[in-house]
C-alpha cells in the first residue's frame, strides 16, 4: 500500500492560487487536450450510438484537476469543451451549454475527490478521482442534452456502456499518470525503503 504524501494539490498552497508550477501544468494539459482534439480517432472515437463519440479528452482535465488543483482542472476543462463545441458533429454539441459548460466541472470533482482521499491512500484516491471526473463528464452532458430537449431520457441507457467503459479507462491512465507525475517530483518513495531520499542509490 502506497503512502499518501502532500502533494500540489494538497500542499499549504492555497489551491485556488496559481503558482508558476501550477501554470506549467496548465499549458502542458492544454497542448495535451489540444492534440487529442485534432487528431481524429484519439479525443474524440466515433461510434454509431446517438451520442456519436466516445471520448478520452476528458483525461487530461482530471489529470490537472489532481496535479494542479481547481483552477488548473477548470483551465483544462474550459478548452476540452471549445474543442468540443468548435469539432461537433452532433447538433446538441454545437450548444455551448452541453458542449462548455459540463466540463469545467470535471476538473474540480476530480480535485475534490482526490484531496479527500489521497491521505487515506493516493493510488485509491487516484482511481475514485478518475471515476468521479468521468462519471461528471457523462452524467452533466447527458442532463444538459435532455434539459435542452435535444434528446429523451431514454438516451441513459443507450449511453451507459460507454459511460462505464470511459470512466474504467480514465480511472486506470489517471492512476499511471498520477503515480509518474509524484514519483518524478520525488514527492513518494515506494515499497518498505526506510532511508531519506538522500541516502538512497537512485
Amino acid at each position: 500500500m502506497s503512502k499518501a504524501t502532500v502533494g500540489p494539490t494538497s500542499s499549504t498552497t492555497n489551491p485556488w492560487i496559481l503558482t508558476t508550477e501550477r501554470i506549467v501544468i496548465a499549458g502542458v494539459l492544454a497542448a495535451i487536450t489540444i492534440i487529442l482534439g485534432v487528431v481524429p480517432g484519439l479525443g474524440f472515437i466515433p461510434l454509431p450510438n446517438a451520442i456519436g463519440n466516445a471520448t478520452t479528452e476528458h483525461i487530461p482535465t482530471i489529470i490537472g484537476g489532481i496535479v494542479g488543483g481547481p483552477i488548473v482542472g477548470i483551465i483544462s476543462g474550459l478548452i476540452f469543451g471549445i474543442l468540443s463545441l468548435t469539432r461537433a458533429t452532433a447538433p446538441f454539441f454545437k450548444d455551448p451549454l452541453v458542449a462548455i459548460l459540463p466540463r469545467i466541472f470535471i476538473g474540480l470533482t476530480a480535485w475534490a475527490t482526490f484531496a479527500a482521499l489521497v491521505r487515506i491512500n493516493r493510488n485509491m484516491a487516484a482511481v475514485i478521482a478518475g471515476l468521479v471526473g468521468s462519471a461528471t463528464n457523462t452524467v452533466l452532458v447527458l442532463t444538459m442534452i435532455i434539459a435542452r430537449g435535444y434528446l429523451p431520457t431514454s438516451i441513459i441507457w443507450v449511453v451507459l456502456p460507454q459511460a462505464i467503459g470511459e470512466a474504467i479507462v480514465a480511472a486506470l491512465i489517471t492512476l499511471a499518470v498520477v503515480n509518474a507525475y509524484f514519483i518524478i517530483q520525488g514527492r513518494v518513495i515506494y515499497a518498505r525503503e526506510t532511508r531519506r531520499r538522500d541516502e538512497l542509490p537512485y
